[in-house]
């Protein structure tokens, strides 16, 4: 691994000392929010796991190899708008083809878990996993992230799915796979901009230390594979979901109109729910990533006092 993998000074040395680590992705930075909200949302999401006594590791390519852990330069790298063109969207499927050609590339969800998984990081914090898009029985459109989640060791802190998804078949699909889906501190599974979406989850838990003897006995009985951990959006920052679903289905059709498709969906689909919202669903996206930074570092903190122990 010496051959693709960087560490950061500060992450070498957390390794060495044993202590908590949180991986963090780089599309949220480079696709998933505007200059320059992405970057101080970056920077401010590492102070965050830095208060609860862990390290983060934000996730990259550069140049052809993985980084854990970027600097202040690194992160406004990724976040400029006049470099997005040379900075890939990478899932697992672009991730050999990026290392190899030398090439820049920002992690998506499942991306980032394999890079974690090789750089020893049990958790990684993001805003929401990906999923079943939407007519996905006519277009096969599924996310790699809930493969990742059916057979990758790391335990994912999100807002639940974007709710741009079709959020039934995503859980139906993670059920079929096996991945545990484990509310924290409720029962309804979050819909990202919103805090309820009519599905339940799988099973809730009060406590980081709760969840970390959860993943502990789910690795240890040889059950691979990762699990999400849906940490709903704070109250006050949560939209109405019946609205945005008004919202949602408005920026899908114009998607539709315009043959956008792939890669390309979710950004335009994020931009374009952040024009029908005034902003506000930007504001929410922030609230979110930094809430779930909030949970994931204190959970980071419980599995590694569970290691020593």
């Amino acid at each position: 691994m010496e051959t693709w993998l960087s560490f950061s000074d500060e992450v070498k040395a957390a390794k060495a000392a044993g202590q908590p680590i949180v991986a963090l992705e780089s599309t949220i930075i480079s696709h998933g929010m505007p200059y320059p909200t992405n970057v101080q949302t970056a920077r401010e999401v590492e102070a965050i796991v830095r208060s609860h006594g862990a390290v983060p590791a934000t996730i990259a390519i550069l140049n052809g190899r993985i980084r854990v852990g970027l600097s202040d330069d690194d992160l406004e790298f990724l976040g400029r708008p006049e470099n997005r063109d040379s900075i890939a969207k990478v899932s697992r499927r672009d991730l050999a083809y990026v290392l190899s050609q030398g090439r820049h590339g920002a992690t998506t969800v499942a991306a980032t878990m394999i890079c974690a998984r090789l750089a020893g990081i049990e958790v990684f914090v993001t805003g929401g996993i990906g999923g079943v898009h939407r007519g996905a029985e006519r277009t096969m459109d599924i996310s790699a992230d809930l493969m990742e989640l059916a057979q990758t060791n790391v335990a994912v802190v999100c807002a639940g799915a974007k709710s741009i998804l079709d959020l039934g078949l995503t859980l139906e699909y993670l059920e079929t796979h096996g991945v545990p889906v484990v509310g924290y501190r409720t029962d309804e599974f979050p819909a990202f901009y919103s805090r309820t979406s009519g599905f339940p989850t799988n099973f809730s838990l009060e406590t980081p230390a709760d969840i970390a003897v959860f993943l502990r006995t789910k690795w240890a009985l040889g059950l691979q594979g990762g699990t999400v951990i849906a940490n709903p959006v704070p109250e006050d920052a949560a939209m109405n979901a019946a609205d945005m679903e008004s919202v949602i289905a408005e920026a899908l059709q114009e998607a539709e109109a315009k043959h956008i498709h792939g890669k390309a969906v979710t950004p335009f689909l994020l931009d374009k729910i952040k024009e029908l919202t005034g902003g506000k669903s930007l504001e929410t996206n922030v609230a979110l990533v930094k809430n779930n930074a909030h949970l994931g570092a204190q959970l980071a903190v419980e599995l590694a006092k569970s290691q020593t122990a």
